[in-house]
């Protein structure tokens, strides 16, 4: 049970890369860093929160440096990730194939009510959004260096795939396969950013142990 609680100790320091550092010489404890990370994950997935209020949308891309010569939205070989924010409350973030209509519609029906109020950038995917109920959808022009008016901006998603990049720039490179539990692991870290998340993930560990540690 010790090695639990240092587990979630290590998780939620600033720098966990002395967790990393730790793990690559104690395997044991690499595993319950995974199975807590899955938990993590398992938490977040089962959160629902959205629904109506303002919801700002916006799509982001993880992976190498760009490289030169290769423009464009989600330059080759990065990982598209989808994002929805809801002001003063949470974030739902989801790794996409693309970012095409057909992919992140279904999402948005998924988690936003029509009753809603939506917030994009111009990309051309948010174009019919008003043709599936969403009447109330706001736009930023970021290609015409318009960036925030009033209440129509999406400052509050951009900052989040901020603080998402600094995070997982610490580990110096993270793994394809290990990819959609660090970007969970950042969805509950702001989820519950005014919360004490040691707490949290010991209440839950509670109720339901993790297996095979």
């Amino acid at each position: 049970m010790k090695s639990i609680f240092l587990a979630i100790s290590l998780l939620k320091e600033v720098n966990i890369c002395v967790l990393i550092h730790y793990a690559t010489s104690h395997h044991p404890f690499c595993v319950l860093s995974q199975k807590l990370r899955e938990r993590i994950a398992a938490m977040c997935e089962a959160e629902s929160p959205f629904t109506n209020g303002e919801i700002e949308l916006d799509e982001s891309y993880f992976g190498a440096r760009r490289v030169r010569g290769i423009r464009g939205r989600g330059a080759k070989g990065k990982i598209p990730v989808f994002g929805m924010l809801k002001r003063g409350d949470k974030v739902y973030t989801q790794i996409v194939k693309n970012c095409s209509v057909n992919e992140l519609l279904p999402i948005i029906q998924g988690k936003a009510d029509t009753s809603a109020v939506i917030y994009s950038d111009g990309f051309k995917t948010y174009d019919g959004l008003v043709n599936y109920g969403y009447k109330r959808h706001y736009r930023v022009k970021h290609g015409e260096n318009e960036f925030a008016d009033g209440r129509n901006h999406i400052n509050g998603i951009e900052n989040f795939w901020g603080l998402c990049k600094v995070r997982l720039a610490k580990f110096r490179g993270v793994h394809k396969h290990t990819f959609y539990l660090h970007i969970k692991e950042c969805e509950f870290r702001y989820n519950f950013r005014n919360q004490n998340i040691y707490l949290i993930l010991l209440k839950e560990l509670r109720k339901n142990k993790l297996n095979s540690v």
